[in-house]
């Protein structure tokens, strides 16, 4: 435990990218290989738009990246968060870690984003694309990809994290994203035996359908617990969904200047 923390205490910000870079590539070729839907659509031009977004989503972390680790020092200082309160092992740390980081930066921020009306509007962008793949993992707006950075950092103030909790969250999260927004095929049995520990590809992707209820279901990005807690767990067949999102039929989801403006113009109507 004492390699992985110091692995991650002084992980470098290339070493990082390459992990996100290597993810990407990864998931890609695997479904490549073994896709699980059949998309008629130019693979290399909506990586194009998507990887636009990834970059978007770089710039604001990197923003950000001074008022985490800001936040992150003042709590081992002060003592103050769910980590700070008693003296635990390093395990026990990693593990109530990663569960707080990923309900409240990750599950909670996302659910909110489904909640608030003008918030959804920037989500939208997540939801627009008709052909989820693993690229599709950071295709945020990049007012969304603030409020996920004051989320993290609202989930580093609570739960008391250390640097390299957070690198390691940051981490797990990024090539998690990018599995279970992949369109692989997987064993069904190998796919719900996995969701007991892990969002999965078949598990998320309800979340993509085009329609409510299941457009407002299963938020999660690395556990599957919260949903389950929370009662917004869904298990609609995948030969059932149909991606994108209502609202938009017939828009264009590759065109970067509309997908940037949606949430500041009327052109969207929702109910949220």
């Amino acid at each position: 435990m004492n390699d992985l923390v110091q692995y991650f205490q002084n992980i470098s910000s290339l070493t990082r990218a390459l992990i996100l870079a290597g993810g990407l590539t990864f998931f890609w070729l695997i479904e490549s290989a073994i896709p699980l839907f059949t998309f008629q659509y130019n693979k290399w031009k909506h990586a194009g738009i998507n990887i636009f977004f990834t970059v978007t989503t770089i710039i604001v972390n990197f923003a950000f990246a001074l008022l985490i680790v800001f936040t992150s020092d003042w709590c081992l200082q002060h003592h103050f968060g769910v980590l700070q309160l008693i003296i635990i092992p390093v395990w026990l740390q990693l593990v109530i870690g990663l569960m707080l980081l990923d309900l409240i930066g990750a599950w909670l921020i996302h659910y909110i984003q489904h909640k608030i009306k003008w918030m959804w509007k920037f989500h939208v962008i997540h939801h627009s694309d008709t052909h989820v793949d693993t690229t599709t993992a950071n295709r945020h707006h990049p007012g969304e990809s603030v409020f996920r950075a004051v989320f993290t950092m609202l989930a580093v103030f609570i739960c008391g994290a250390p640097m390299w909790l957070v690198f390691l969250y940051q981490s797990v999260s990024v090539v998690l994203s990018q599995f279970n927004h992949a369109n692989i095929k997987m064993n069904r049995r190998f796919d719900k035996l996995l969701s007991y520990v892990i969002v999965t590809p078949n598990m998320h992707r309800v979340h993509h359908h085009y329609i409510r209820p299941e457009t407002d279901t299963n938020f999660g990005n690395i556990f599957p617990f919260w949903d389950k807690l929370f009662h917004t767990y869904c298990t609609t067949p995948v030969n059932e969904l149909h991606y994108g999102l209502d609202v938009l039929e017939g828009r264009n989801d590759e065109d970067v200047k509309d997908l940037l403006k949606i949430p500041f113009g009327n052109s969207v109507k929702t109910d949220y």
